[in-house]
């Protein structure tokens, strides 16, 4: 668990470091590489979604399948991990209250956190497929269904935690739950259409 937890903050820090410490790109090239992920992400299933969170990376060292792939699965995990958070601190209090809620509240939470564990597992097999495709090897494809697997994995755990929040008796709080659910889904999604792109590479 300690583990997880320092490698998860460790890939925080990267990203905060990656959308904000580099040196601004010339306005040619931050305009290049912002089109080149607005066209990317055009392509994905939430595009308006992909280029909000992801022109943040529009620098000039954001310019391949392989970093936009890393960034959207960094994204996606890091919103899971935001739903994550605030879904704990509710179902504290809907336990302390005794809310009718606090069931399915619980049950949802327990798929984010799965997701929460798988998208971590993906962007760790990313940087293996990373390093194997600099070192050479044998295991790219196993690497790659990791990497499909535990993405898919994440948007199904994503949407099963939806259908508690499908009826009709909507409140505020399971309005708020629903959406921070429903974009850890979608930015899942995009994730896994730019892993595609980045893997397809490697097909003959």
């Amino acid at each position: 668990m300690a583990r997880t937890s320092l490698f998860i903050l460790l890939l925080l820090l990267s990203i905060v470091c990656l959308s904000g410490a580099m040196k601004p790109a010339r306005p040619s090239r931050r305009s290049r590489a912002r089109a080149y992920v607005e066209n990317e992400c055009n392509k994905t299933r939430y595009p308006s979604l992909c280029i909000q969170y992801l022109s943040v990376y529009a620098n000039s060292t954001i310019q391949t399948p392989q970093q936009l792939a890393q960034a959207a699965l960094s994204v996606s995990l890091y919103k899971a991990l935001q739903t994550r958070t605030f879904m704990m601190k509710v179902v504290k209090e809907l336990k302390a209250m005794k809310s009718k809620d606090y069931q399915s509240v619980k049950d949802c939470l327990d798929q984010i956190c799965d997701s929460v564990d798988q998208l971590s597992e993906s962007v760790r097999e990313l940087h293996r497929l990373e390093r194997l495709d600099v070192a050479g090897g044998d295991d790219v494809f196993w690497h790659i269904s990791n990497v499909e697997t535990w993405v898919g994995s994440a948007m199904t755990d994503a949407s099963t935690c939806l259908d508690e929040f499908s009826g009709r008796d909507m409140n505020k709080l399971r309005a708020l739950i629903k959406a921070k659910v429903l974009n850890v889904a979608q930015t899942a999604s995009n994730a896994l259409s730019m892993f595609h792109r980045y893997a397809a590479k490697y097909k003959p």
